[in-house]
């Protein structure tokens, strides 16, 4: 398999880390690098909060010095919001690669006719990508898309969007397996993105159902795409992009980390997430607080299926400090064998179908290319 290219930039393993809302921040997204290779994207930006020097955004667009290429993941329904946007990325030298995400599936994103909805308007969605990749082909920045197959299984948009993009100028398009109607729920149809594939010409990434290294190889053979997008995951697994990278360089071995090993994994994070705080903060002690605060989130997906107590659990995921926490790490037993029976399930969200919540009258006309009012969310992360 040959190396992933966005644009001027060659890839491998091609993998690529999906943009989660306080989740692929710079300590998160350091602590995956260390693992393997691929490209990092960092939180979701909201195209209306750049533009508006938003404060809380302008600190989410951080990158590590050893960040190459740097991947900015935008959100907009605006074309001319999104151009603007895009103009300030490249002038300032924000990112070397610009993500747009029309994958969202949250109610208070598609009830505004973003995210996931927004693709069934198809003349907007190609004005919203032909603007994107205007403002950035100057500075040789690639843009690429991320999508689902449509809003439910009666209204599909993949295919259509997926050559809209093409014909915009995009780098590559990448699918999710799901409609927004299944949100996280059910099986990603990797047919679909086998379908893709084969009516594009842009390389196309798979995402959905990508628990493990070797799922990954399976989407790989099954529908011929040029990499994949890992999200949930990688939830308390960083070392999975170490898998991917064996895996894709064709070796087999699999971590399968003791609880010892697991243990100085969660301190590294917390190490890192905590150097990130304090970089940001007036007062150190207030920044490694934060930092702590922030790993909190994760303590469930590192521990997931080892034995241990309900307290103990309840403490880690109460701590304010590294040295509170490596009092606790120091309580675990570290010769407790990885849970292999955790193998392959799914972490994080699994939510059951529902309603997809449009504006009044979006399903009517897929010709009307005027922004939907009101959509342009103004903070970041999703």
């Amino acid at each position: 398999m040959d190396a992933l290219k966005i644009g001027p930039h060659e890839v491998w393993p091609p993998v690529v880390l999906a943009p989660m809302a306080g989740i692929t921040n710079v300590g998160f997204r350091r602590l995956c690098r260390e693992q393997g290779g691929g490209i990092y994207v960092c939180e979701m930006i909201t195209t209306r909060a750049l533009v508006e020097r938003n404060p809380k955004t302008l600190r989410m667009i951080a990158f590590g010095a050893e960040e190459r290429p740097r991947s900015l993941q935008l959100y907009g329904t605006d074309p001319e919001i999104t151009a603007a946007a895009v103009r300030i990325v490249v002038e300032r030298d924000l990112a070397d690669h610009i993500d747009l995400n029309f994958g969202c599936p949250v109610p208070k994103v598609t009830r505004r006719g973003g995210g996931s909805a927004l693709p069934w308007r198809r003349r907007l969605f190609a004005r919203l990508v032909r603007a994107a990749v205007a403002a950035a082909s100057p500075a040789g920045v690639p843009v690429t898309v991320k999508m689902r197959k449509g809003i439910d299984d009666d209204h599909l948009t993949y295919v259509e969007a997926g050559l809209a993009a093409q014909d915009a100028g995009v780098a590559a398009v990448a699918l999710h397996g799901r409609t927004a109607a299944q949100r996280y729920s059910g099986t990603a149809d990797w047919d679909a993105i086998a379908t893709l594939k084969a009516a594009l010409d842009v390389p196309v990434l798979g995402n959905g159902d990508i628990w493990e290294a070797d799922d990954a190889l399976r989407m790989v053979a099954h529908t011929g795409v040029d990499g994949v997008v890992v999200g949930r995951g990688c939830l308390g697994r960083p070392w999975l992009f170490a898998d991917l990278e064996a895996a894709f360089d064709g070796r087999a071995e699999r971590r399968l980390p003791s609880l010892g090993e697991v243990a100085l994994t969660m301190r590294r994070h917390a190490e890192l997430l905590v150097d990130q705080f304090v970089a940001g903060a007036r007062n150190p002690a207030r920044g490694e607080r934060d930092g702590c605060t922030d790993f909190r989130k994760h303590v469930a997906w590192y521990l997931k299926g080892f034995p241990i107590g309900s307290e103990l659990r309840r403490s880690l995921a109460m701590i304010e400090s590294l040295a509170q926490l490596d009092d606790l790490l120091g309580k675990l037993d570290p010769a407790v064998p990885f849970p292999v029976e955790n193998l392959g399930q799914p972490r994080g969200r699994t939510n059951s179908p529902g309603k997809v919540f449009l504006p009044d009258g979006w399903l009517a006309s897929r010709d009307d290319d005027t922004p939907p009012d009101g959509a342009e969310l103004d903070d970041s992360g999703g």
